[in-house]
């Protein structure tokens, strides 16, 4: 596949070498953890809204929690990844606005994917997120409405033929079902297309390739289908990667919530499940004592 202009600037702005610096690190503050959950934490939330962390203070206080890594980190920042110790489990791709269920779109999924797939790749990552897309793009550039069947075939169609490259890569895609039902920004994104698990899952097995998985986001999935250790069950051949963040509201998972994640951590160990498990929710107190709290809750005994 033929490097683009775009693809080129994405590589260059991200500091591919992960040189990182040299700087020890203090071992003695941080949490010593079971590590039978591989556990990262999501950087928007914690970067972009609340408490506003620099990428550096970010990744000090994602290595003093014990946790192996973050996920959706800015690749200008990866250089600090290695200074830290850290991975990055997932990485950004295209919008959940423009995806792959218009073929429209698919010139700049097919070049965001690519890029992507090149920096993770080359750091030793293992999942690049994608996203069916919103039905109705009409108000966006190169837009229109898209039933849910075209949607469908559209996204078999593209997620082949970038699943060539990401077996190639060794890298894998991870589709998430987003929910539909809330409007507030940041917790829900009405008009998705692969707002229930069963779509995307369908979409996943028309493709047929190990570098197609499922992004299992236990608050989305519970907000629109609900029955999550059962889904956890029936799916754990397809699940590429986990999120998690409290329903409703998409705060912590503490204990004003509704999901048992405990019950949720111990069905992904009792299906063999050894991929990452990402910390994606909001903090409405104290980030480093809700992050304490959560971290805790999941680092379950097998």
């Amino acid at each position: 596949m033929k490097t683009s202009h775009s693809r080129r600037e994405f590589l260059e702005t991200a500091g591919i070498g992960l040189a990182g610096l040299a700087m020890p690190l203090d071992r003695t503050k941080q949490i010593q953890r079971k590590g039978n959950i591989k556990q990262v934490i999501a950087a928007w939330p914690f970067m972009n809204v609340r408490p506003k962390w620099s990428a550096e203070e970010f990744l000090r206080q994602a290595k003093a929690l014990g946790v192996v890594g973050v996920e959706l980190f800015p690749v200008e920042h990866w250089s600090l990844l290695k200074k830290y110790e850290l991975i990055c489990a997932a990485t950004k791709t295209h919008t959940f606005i423009r995806g792959m269920n218009n073929v429209n779109h698919h010139p700049e999924c097919f070049a965001a994917l690519e890029a992507a797939m090149d920096i993770t790749s080359t750091a030793g990552f293992p999942n690049v997120m994608t996203f069916t897309g919103l039905s109705d793009t009409s108000a966006e550039p190169n837009g229109s409405i898209v039933s849910k069947e075209d949607g469908f075939a559209n996204c078999v169609t593209g997620y082949k033929q970038m699943a060539r490259l990401a077996e190639k890569k060794n890298v894998t895609m991870v589709l998430e079902p987003l929910n539909s039902k809330v409007s507030e920004n940041m917790k829900g994104h009405p008009g998705y297309q692969g707002d229930h698990i069963k779509y995307c899952i369908d979409i996943i097995k028309a493709v047929g390739s190990p570098s197609l998985k499922l992004l299992f986001d236990v608050y989305h999935i519970q907000i629109m289908d609900g029955d999550i250790i059962n889904h956890i069950n029936t799916y754990k051949e397809y699940i590429g990667h986990v999120q998690i963040a409290g329903v409703p509201g998409r705060g912590e998972i503490g204990t004003n919530q509704e999901i048992n994640y405990k019950a949720v951590m111990q069905a992904l160990l009792t299906n063999d499940y050894d991929g990452y498990v990402g910390h994606e929710w909001i903090a409405t107190g104290d980030a480093v004592a809700g992050l304490r709290e959560a971290v805790g809750i999941c680092d379950i005994l097998k």
